[in-house]
């Protein structure tokens, strides 16, 4: 069976991006980033799914500066949107509800719900593994705020659904390969992902940039961070719409490269028909 890691633990919201995104593989949990990345480095798994940002909190921490590094590439993308449910022992009355247990995140898209009801928040490690510690807990006051999957794993009981305060609320993941696929796929156009440095000469970045804008290359993603802890030290991360043998991209990739120092394609995928809903 083909496999794809995820960090976190079962039932958490990756292990639901993989099973939305790649039903017939089996999921493996791991326990930090960089174990999904080793997972598929190693041969022990087939894919990697990695969230990159949220649409209400912004880019996932250190995601960026390890995606160079991992060896991988990007193959596909998944947006998945973020449900927050109200898990608890089974049996129990929502009125009985006293304290909810969640990432600290969690508790703050659920504030509204929460404060309504009266409910005290307990901060955990991740959202999956609160799930697992009220059912073991098992103190009928106590609920978990997770997804549906993760109450389906560890026997809760959802008594309120999607109790998040803003709707739209969706997860980005990209899906990483060590074997790159350039080829032209999906319904909703390509999309390119790549990282540089400029050159150290006035201007530099005003000028890379040029080539995208003079060529009507759409570049949806610019984002900067410091690498090996040096504050003159600046990698960019870039997406852009387009796939490198368009003719249109290819002359901004062109022009990009008298500009920069090092220029690294992480991947060439399809877009997710959501990223346009």
């Amino acid at each position: 069976m083909t496999r794809i890691a995820f960090q976190g633990e079962p039932g958490a919201y990756s292990h639901q991006a993989c099973r939305e995104a790649r039903p017939t593989y089996e999921a493996v949990p791991c326990r930090t980033f960089e174990d999904a990345i080793d997972a598929v480095r190693s041969g022990e798994a087939d894919l990697a799914m990695l969230p990159v940002e949220n649409s209400t909190y912004g880019r996932v921490a250190d995601i960026h500066s390890l995606l160079p590094e991992s060896g991988l590439h990007i193959v596909d993308e998944a947006f998945v949107r973020v449900h927050i449910n109200l898990l608890a022992l089974p049996g129990t009355p929502i009125e009985q509800i006293t304290e909810a247990m969640s990432h600290t995140v969690l508790l703050g898209q659920c504030r509204d719900f929460l404060r309504s009801r009266s409910i005290t928040t307990l901060t955990a490690a991740d959202t999956a593994g609160s799930a697992r510690q009220v059912a073991a807990d098992g103190i009928p006051a106590r609920a978990a705020l997770a997804s549906e999957l993760a109450g389906e794993i560890y026997g809760l009981e959802v008594l309120a659904r999607h109790i998040e305060d803003h709707d739209r609320n969706t997860t980005r993941f990209l899906i990483m390969s060590a074997t790159p696929d350039h080829s032209r796929r999906g319904t909703s156009g390509m999309m390119t992902s790549f990282v540089f440095r400029v050159r150290n000469i006035p201007a530099a970045l005003y000028k890379a940039m040029g080539g995208f804008a003079t060529n009507g290359v759409n570049m949806t993603k610019l984002e900067s961070y410091m690498i090996n802890g040096s504050f003159t030290a600046t990698q960019f991360f870039a997406e852009i719409e387009g796939h490198p043998d368009d003719a249109d991209v290819a002359r901004a990739l062109e022009e990009l490269t008298y500009f920069t120092s090092t220029l690294t394609i992480l991947g060439t995928y399809p877009a997710d028909p959501r990223r346009h809903t």
